[in-house]
This record gives structure tokens, sequence and C-alpha cells, in this order.
């Protein structure tokens, strides 16, 4: 049953494979099967491709911080919050924001 939703997650991309979701659906697919390498790759090429699609960021740090990739997940982090900014999506830089200080040990009461 799990190897039928990857198999037509790739048959839809197929389709449409510039479609962001079905990247973003892919990556998490695999990161559900345990293929780190796989949703990291779908991750990244999202956040190159497609770097307004905002609600990568946050699962690909959260990825990045359990591969020990620390300063990467910093980054990414950083760089999601200003896309969130961009697209004026709140909810998403606030989640952002709790993760990027978490990750960096830096909250409000630093500044």
């Amino acid at each position: 049953m799990q190897e039928s939703r990857l198999e037509k997650l790739l048959e839809f991309l197929k389709n449409e494979p510039n479609d962001e979701f079905l990247q973003y659906a892919l990556a998490t697919e695999y990161l559900r099967l345990n293929n780190t390498g796989k949703a990291l790759e779908y991750y990244e090429k999202l956040v190159t491709d497609h770097p307004g699609y905002v609600g990568t960021y946050y699962h690909l740090g959260k990825l990045y911080e359990a591969l020990n990739r620390k300063n990467d997940a910093i980054k990414i982090y950083e760089r999601g919050m200003e896309a969130a900014q961009k697209k004026r999506d709140n909810h998403a830089f606030a989640e952002l924001k709790v993760v990027y200080q978490e990750a960096t040990g830096v909250d409000d009461d630093d500044y």
C-alpha cells in the first residue's frame, strides 16, 4: 500500500513535472518511507525552483536538523522567514521564527 501511494505521486508528477504541491507531497512521502536522501532531493529542489512555496522551509530545516546539519537548517529557516514575509504569510513566518530561535538558541528576550 505504501508503494502504491508513492507510485501514484510519481505518475502524477510525470504529467505535471513543475507542480510544486506534487513535489512537496513526494518529498513528504519519501520522508515518511524513511528515504531521507530522496526527501532531501525533492525539498532542496523545491526551495530552488519554487522559493515561494513557503511550507517547504520548515520541513527542509527539520530534516537538516535530523541529519545534524544545524547550520544548513538555520540558513533555510532564515530564507523561509524571508519568503513568508514576502508572501505576507504570518502563520508560516511565526512557525519558522520559533524553529529558528530554537536552532540558534536566541529568543525575543535576547534582542
